[in-house]
């Protein structure tokens, strides 16, 4: 499902003291591991995720075009990740959930009859505006430090990023 959360994730985020604050969020060594991780997970375990990215990936391309169209979704989803973590803009999560389903759809739809060939980095960083949303979603579930958003939003998009370039490369 969307924005569901591994159980190793929840019970971090269920061992914290009742004060919100968390042993990561005293260390920024620590928090920025936790979040990378969590990022990187995300991406190698999400299906959803996983099948966006070949539909997407599927047309081909260098290497450096698809890495563009990779990156074109992670400040896609960073923009609206950080909107959402920060309380600035929040869409209710069913809606949310769908459009998710349908940028999959879409992308392997496109992926079987490319129309978008020349502007994939476009359509890429337009459904990754949505993605980021869910994702916003997974840190809310995990417990994003309320004092220190900066770094553990930095780790969990780099994390993120580097889960889908492994697997461009």
């Amino acid at each position: 499902q969307v924005g569901e959360v591994e159980p190793a994730a929840k019970a971090s985020a269920a061992d914290a003291p009742a004060d919100g604050s968390t042993d990561a969020a005293n260390s920024g060594g620590s928090t920025f591991s936790r979040f990378f991780t969590l990022g990187s997970r995300h991406i190698w375990t999400g299906y959803d995720h996983l099948a966006f990215l070949l539909a997407l990936l599927l047309p081909g391309g260098t290497l450096a075009r698809l890495a563009g169209i990779v990156t074109a979704f992670t400040i896609a989803h960073s923009i609206t990740l950080g909107l959402a973590a920060l309380g600035i803009l929040t869409l209710p999560v069913r809606p949310v959930e769908a459009a998710i389903a349908a940028s999959v759809i879409v992308a392997a739809l496109d992926a079987l009859r490319p129309h978008a060939h020349d502007r994939r980095w476009l359509l890429t960083f337009a459904f990754g505006l949505i993605h980021g949303f869910g994702f916003a979603g997974v840190l809310r579930e995990v417990g994003l430090p309320s004092d220190a958003v900066a770094l553990p939003l930095l780790a969990f998009n780099l994390g993120v990023e580097v889960g889908q370039l492994v697997i461009v490369v």
